[in-house]
């Protein structure tokens, strides 16, 4: 039963850092490379020498790789390097198998091609990312340098990509470089909502001399555990519990509604999660029996208070 699991679990898991490798190529050979765009990392040097000597994309990523790879194996460990070569070859292969798509490029305005190279890119990485995985590149050199100097890991690789936009902008003008920028905005924007997954959460807090009523009502109402903070006011001292409850967005007028029928004057603090895990959400929650008038029934919820 192990066994079959961890199977499973390698199978999603591969198989997911392919499908992310695979909608990123072709979003590079479909919108940017036409367009003559770049994008960040030792992939966006190897566009560079595809526009000047068309020396193919994905060869050269894994070539630009191979010293990255080695340093990482050193000063990172083993277990850490062996996904970003599977991820770094799965990528590299899927960047010249897409290379046909150059000539079917679907959009011939550049912005276009920024907007939706940046929108795939992200969706392909962002998937990547979300399994545990990594396509090599600049993401070596940053981890590396925030594990010897403590240096945030994301303006690292901005520098990076940085120094390619200035190169790319002297050989080729400044134009597709400031097109290129905004590609690559795009793509960080995408990647982090892909990352963070889209069933981003409400945190709400209720502060009221009626917090138990509250929570019963959202107890009964929505069937969404509930959690007592106990706080004190600063100025009056009372002692009072505060109700924290994680909801999705369509239920968050829900709440709204059964704390101000309970409560007019309570106050009320709605917060974004941008993800939400464990019982009730991630894994089932525990069976609540409501009253029905004549009988029971079992509805799922996370009461922490059980």
């Amino acid at each position: 039963m192990f066994r079959r699991k961890t199977l499973q679990h390698e199978l999603l898991h591969y198989g997911g850092i392919t499908i992310g490798c695979l909608i990123a190529s072709c979003s590079i050979n479909l919108f940017l490379v036409p367009s003559h765009l770049l994008t960040g990392g030792a992939t966006g040097i190897a566009i560079i020498f595809y526009y000047l000597a068309a020396m193919p994309i994905g060869i050269q990523t894994l070539v630009y790789n191979v010293p990255l790879l080695l340093a990482a194996w050193k000063l990172m460990g083993r277990s850490y390097t062996l996904d970003i070569i599977v991820g770094t070859t799965i990528f590299s292969v899927c960047l010249d198998m897409t290379g046909f798509l150059n000539a079917y490029a679907p959009v011939d305005d550049v912005m276009l091609a920024a907007i939706f190279g940046g929108v795939f890119n992200g969706i392909g990485y962002g998937i990547v990312f979300r399994r545990d995985g990594s396509t090599g590149g600049f993401d070596i050199v940053g981890a590396i340098v925030k594990k010897y100097y403590s240096l945030h890991m994301g303006g690292v690789i901005f520098g990076f990509n940085c120094l390619i936009m200035l190169i790319a902008a002297f050989l080729f003008g400044v134009k597709p470089a400031m097109f290129t920028l905004i590609s690559m905005f795009i793509n960080a924007m995408v990647t982090d909502k892909v990352i963070a997954g889209f069933n981003s959460r409400k945190a709400v807090l209720i502060v009221s001399d009626k917090a138990e009523a509250i929570a019963d009502g959202i107890l009964m109402e929505i069937g969404r555990g509930v959690t007592f903070l106990h706080g004190q006011g600063a100025f009056t001292h009372n002692e009072r519990n505060v109700v924290f409850v994680a909801v999705t967005l369509f239920q968050v007028g829900k709440i709204k509604m059964i704390a101000n029928e309970i409560d007019a004057n309570a106050f009320m603090i709605i917060m974004s999660a941008n993800e939400v895990m464990g019982r009730g959400f991630t894994k089932p929650g525990a069976p609540l029996p409501l009253s029905d008038g004549g009988g029971s029934k079992a509805m799922h919820c996370c009461d922490e208070r059980q």
